[in-house]
């Protein structure tokens, strides 16, 4: 699925990026993380205003959890499998998020938001356990925050650094992919002559 998300931003504005981050929970595969550092980024350059941007992200998430806790609540287990394959939800990742959240569900609720193979599946698996929804709401909107606060900061420095130093960066970007793939040559090549010994050691005994 191609999701162009600087087209939604531009178009959409504070709506669309309530819409991609409400539908994501729910299932639908938008990239909210990259969502949310676009709109950091747009925030350094003023196509955002902090308050509005970090509410509308937030408060996105927290709708979004909250109708897939419904849906876990009411629908249950079986409905979720029948009709989330359509969303990338199989019973492989459901039992993986299940066992995470059977042994440490307080934890889960609050940093499974920033594990994106988690974060879809946490609040349902809140409704079918039959979690208190007063206890889940507090916990949702807790990491919501925090989640939402975190990308947006990283998007708008990643904004003031790339305005600082692009110039500096275009001027030497030949040299800096060079010296790049010196680092990694230089890695892959340590890596295997520590095979190659490994290999040796294990001949020899």
């Amino acid at each position: 699925m191609h999701i162009n998300v600087l087209v939604l931003l531009h178009q959409y504005g504070y709506v669309g990026i309530f819409f991609i981050l409400l539908t994501e929970m729910i299932g639908v595969p938008f990239p909210a993380e990259t969502t949310l550092t676009i709109s950091g980024v747009a925030w350094s350059q003023g196509n955002f205003s902090f308050v509005p941007l970090f509410l509308v992200a937030a408060i996105g998430n927290i709708v979004g959890s909250t109708i897939a806790y419904g849906i876990g609540y009411y629908l249950g287990r079986p409905v979720l499998l029948r009709y989330g394959r359509f969303v990338g939800i199989s019973e492989e990742r459901l039992k993986k998020a299940e066992a995470k959240f059977e042994r440490r569900r307080h934890l889960v609720l609050l940093i499974g938001k920033f594990v994106a193979g988690v974060r879809v599946l946490v609040p349902y698996l809140a409704g079918i356990n039959r979690m208190n929804f007063v206890l889940f709401s507090v916990y949702n909107t807790v990491s919501a925050f925090l989640w939402a606060m975190f990308f947006i900061l990283e998007g708008r420095y990643v904004g003031l650094l790339w305005n600082r130093y692009h110039s500096l960066i275009e001027q030497y970007v030949a040299q800096i992919i060079v010296g790049i793939a010196c680092v990694f040559s230089v890695i892959w090549v340590r890596r295997k002559v520590r095979q190659h010994r490994a290999a040796a050691l294990a001949n020899q005994s």
